[in-house]
């Protein structure tokens, strides 16, 4: 009887809840067994090796003796990790901003382009090219070297467009033929000249194949007289091919050094200038009577202009942060791209109909509606940028390897590039770990509050 009310009094429902159960249990089973895998690749790949970089970082180079905190203090201490965080916070602050702004500037220009695609298309292709690969590219392009480096051919055939280049960089005066080298560079006369006068300033250090294309012989520029109301000269090269002839005299076969810029000085003050014809001569015309000195200014000897040394101490960050810029922007245009897509059109079309031009749509309406995925953007690029390694490695040569530092190649370097101090290198690491992940942490709850 009282079985009977028992069974009487039972919920409804309850009779099927075990089996409910059961197959909930195994669901969970069966999830588990699934992700077991990749919970163990995660544990073996992320977990463990960061628990053990944590562990070896208070332990000395060897990894036998425990030191506690001194690996932290000793990587405080290094001005080469000092050197190496300030480069990571200029990384940090420069190109996830102009990497985000950059981008926020193409995706709407984009927009108002008719081949959209195709320029999507070209911007997004270096994401395709390794970092390993786009540092080679960039070490070449960034070579000092004009006939290797295409910016510094660029730059320097701009300058040579404005400012001229010297034809003669390698000329020089023989000792004791009457010229001597003033401080400046120039050349000038020991001894004075005066109108009716010629004088004959020979140079060597010229190679023959050198000579401007319309060089000519100076032997009868040489032998001409001048006029008693001129100065006149030549500048030639003194020096005569297969050997033969006479040092500090115009021989029949030494040409004459065209283009070359004279001027005539008293006092110590130019009073008259004029340049070489194609046989080196020269004159100058109504002078007043007195000594004259004649000088050969700086200007015609100067080097060649080398461009920029980008790959040097105070331009190498820079440098690489461009190529960074090269590689990332396609990423950050098409991001932002999609959430212009995504953005209401009728109240860009509200704006425009209330009299608002594009830049006032721009700043006012397309930025605020844009601040979630910008914001994206830019924290997912700050993590990638403290993680730096391969453009930084690959592009900055060794004597400037330390200038261009950050803190994941100095981890390497202390720890595998010659340091072999993994005590230390683990101590880096752990610092670059609690730097990305406040970032990680923000991305993550910026992730969750979109979705809901």
């Amino acid at each position: 009887m009282t079985s009977t009310l028992v069974k009487e009094t039972r919920p409804p429902g309850a009779a099927g809840a075990a089996p409910v159960r059961r197959d909930r249990r195994r669901g969970r089973t069966a999830a588990l067994l699934f992700v077991l895998p990749a919970l163990l690749l995660l544990g073996a790949l992320v977990v463990y090796p960061v628990l053990f970089s944590v562990g070896r970082s208070f332990f000395d180079a060897s990894g036998t003796r425990f030191v506690g905190g001194e690996n932290y203090t000793e990587m405080f201490r290094d001005p080469a990790t000092i050197k190496a965080i300030r480069n990571t916070a200029i990384w940090v602050v420069v190109a996830p901003a102009l990497l985000t702004g950059l981008g926020l500037i193409l995706a709407v220009l984009v927009e108002k382009v008719r081949w959209a695609t195709a320029f999507k298309l070209l911007l997004f292709m270096p994401m395709a090219v390794s970092f390993l690969a786009a540092g080679i590219i960039f070490r070449l392009a960034y070579d000092e070297d004009p006939d290797k480096g295409v910016l510094n051919a660029a730059v320097v055939s701009v300058h040579d467009a404005f400012q001229g280049t010297s034809t003669y960089p390698t000329a020089r005066a023989r000792d004791g033929q009457g010229v001597t080298k003033e401080a400046d560079g120039s050349y000038e006369t020991r001894t004075g000249a005066s109108p009716g006068d010629a004088v004959a300033l020979g140079l060597v250090g010229v190679l023959p194949e050198d000579l401007p294309g319309g060089a000519r012989p100076a032997y009868a520029a040489a032998g001409r007289k001048a006029a008693p109301d001129e100065l006149r000269g030549v500048v030639y090269l003194d020096f005569t091919r297969g050997g033969g002839g006479e040092q500090g005299k115009v021989d029949r076969r030494e040409s004459g050094l065209p283009e070359m810029r004279v001027e005539a000085v008293r006092d110590g003050r130019t009073v008259a200038t004029t340049t070489t014809a194609s046989d080196g001569s020269f004159r100058f015309e109504g002078l007043a009577d007195g000594s004259y000195a004649v000088r050969l200014p700086a200007s015609n000897f100067a080097p060649p202009y080398e461009g920029i040394s980008w790959l040097g101490p105070a331009l190498v960050t820079p440098a690489i942060i461009g190529a960074y810029l090269w590689i990332w922007t396609g990423f950050s245009m098409v991001l932002i791209g999609a959430g212009l897509a995504a953005l209401p059109r009728d109240a860009l079309e509200a704006a425009r109909m209330d009299g608002a031009n594009e830049w006032q749509i721009f700043r006012r309406i397309t930025v605020p509606l844009l601040a979630p995925v910008l914001t994206v953007v830019f924290v997912t690029l700050v993590i990638n940028v403290m993680k730096v390694f391969d453009l930084v490695y690959i592009i900055a040569p060794g004597p400037v390897q330390e200038d261009a530092t950050v803190l994941a190649t100095q981890m390497w370097l202390v720890s595998f590039g010659g340091g072999n101090n993994q005590g230390l290198g683990s101590a880096l690491g752990v610092l670059l770990l609690l730097l990305v992940i406040p970032a990680m942490v923000f991305n993550v709850r910026r992730f969750r509050r979109s979705q809901r």
